[in-house]
């Protein structure tokens, strides 16, 4: 079967490699691919970002907020009762996870798992595209910066790691966080090198970089230095193919879940164990727009927090002491209106709940200032209010535990205020 062949152009804008100029000025992109270099001296982190905008309050239970069962009549979790799986599940005197995320009640016991409530973007506004393009960007408010803070990140690191693996988006496209001057790769299957609309991935992706050596005089410019280096990409590319994530065997005895984001982090797992130079790698799940039928104990939200905190919980095991190396945060675009509507849902809101899991991570603790949910704390129309910018928590994770001081780059315009101590310092 002839293997169809990418235009250079559609290869250049696939791979990241982006032949514009970089919004932020005096940014030169890197187009060279290498092996694997000495690894970083940061943490792999992962990023998992909930795309619909996330319940918080049904996820972290503010149990002792007489408030919150009155605007929740229908919607509301009980509060804690030991003994009895029906209720929410006490963290401490003020917070309780919701039954389905009961998997991650190991590792917050643990020290591994942190949680930050009342966060989220400071822009007000309740559109899901702005709002998520704002936290892609790491820029609220800002949209002429057209990288995001990833790839920002991977730009200032102090440290050469040119892997072709580097930086994964697992999922059917590159997410945002990640576009930028550093290649990122998208990957639909371990397995499958993905290519939009080709089913042919490793074969495509070969032949389009054999064909590169054939490159008009003009172009040449763009792909310096590549030559020496094909062999080196090849061979990552087939060892990418020859994983077999099929057959691969969790450690631990973990099991992950049998649904899209369960064998996503699976295959981040086993990318993390193979040494291919992974870095970064960013996974999405999506579905958490509940305007309708919600759901309290069982339903559709219950349904999609039980598929985080299955896999969360098994990546956790799976990485056994690896993890001391890892740092997992999650974040959505925004959180849920307090009070339930008619529909047995609930409205776009502002602030919302990230989970930051990780051997580095002093975890065991809610962490952020309650505002409160009185109707005169309330933010806007009747949301929990933010009192935690999620920059401040992926700034702190950026610093601590990736090692890159460069804050004012991969957050322009953001002046940290402190951090909230929620991230030990690496050894190294």
């Amino acid at each position: 079967m002839e293997t169809e062949t990418l235009n250079r152009r559609e290869f250049l804008r696939i791979a990241g490699l982006s032949t514009a100029p970089l919004a932020l000025p005096g940014w030169t992109p890197r187009l060279a691919f290498a092996p694997p270099g000495s690894p970083p001296s940061g943490d792999l982190l992962v990023c998992v970002f909930l795309r619909g905008g996330m319940d918080g309050l049904n996820a972290v239970i503010p149990h002792f907020e007489s408030a919150y069962y009155d605007a929740r009549a229908n919607l509301s979790i009980r509060e804690p009762r030991a003994g009895n799986d029906a209720t929410s599940i006490r963290l401490d005197d003020r917070f309780s996870l919701h039954p389905s995320l009961s998997p991650l009640l190991e590792p917050f016991q643990a020290g591994d798992l942190a949680i930050v409530h009342a966060c989220g973007s400071p822009d007000p506004t309740h559109s899901h595209f702005d709002a998520m393009d704002y936290m892609e960007r790491g820029t609220p408010g800002e949209k002429q910066i057209a990288s995001g803070w990833i790839a920002r990140h991977l730009l200032t690191a102090p440290w050469e790691n040119e892997s072709p693996f580097r930086a994964v988006g697992i999922g059917v496209g590159l997410q945002a966080s990640l576009r930028g001057p550093i290649p990122a790769a998208a990957l639909k299957s371990v397995a499958e090198f993905h290519l939009p609309g080709n089913p042919q991935g490793v074969a495509v992706l070969q032949q389009t970089l054999s064909s590169l050596y054939e490159l008009p005089a003009e172009d040449q410019s763009l792909f310096q230095g590549l030559s020496s280096q094909a062999a080196t990409t090849f061979e990552a590319i087939d060892l990418l193919a020859k994983l077999d994530p099929a057959n691969y065997r969790p450690s631990g005895g973990a099991a992950y879940p049998e649904d899209e984001f369960g064998r996503g982090l699976s295959q981040i797992a086993l990318l993390a164990k193979s040494e291919l130079g992974l870095e970064i790698a960013c996974i999405d799940l999506g579905g958490w727009d509940t305007h309708v039928q919600q759901g309290a104990e069982e339903g559709r939200m219950p349904q999609l927090m039980a598929s985080v905190a299955g896999g969360l919980a098994a990546f956790h095991q799976d990485m056994g002491t690896k993890m001391n190396d890892i740092t997992v945060v999650t974040m959505s675009e925004f959180g849920r209106r307090v009070a339930e509507n008619g529909g047995g849902g609930t409205d776009h809101g502002h602030g919302g709940v990230m989970f930051v899991m990780g051997g580095g991570i002093l975890g065991g603790k809610v962490y952020g200032e309650w505002p409160g949910l009185a109707p005169e704390n309330l933010y806007g129309p009747g949301d929990l209010a933010i009192t935690t910018d999620f920059r401040e928590v992926l700034a702190e994770i950026v610093q601590v535990r990736l090692k890159n001081d460069r804050i004012d780059e991969i957050f322009p315009g953001y002046r940290a205020g402190g951090f909230l101590g929620l991230a030990s310092p690496r050894n190294n």
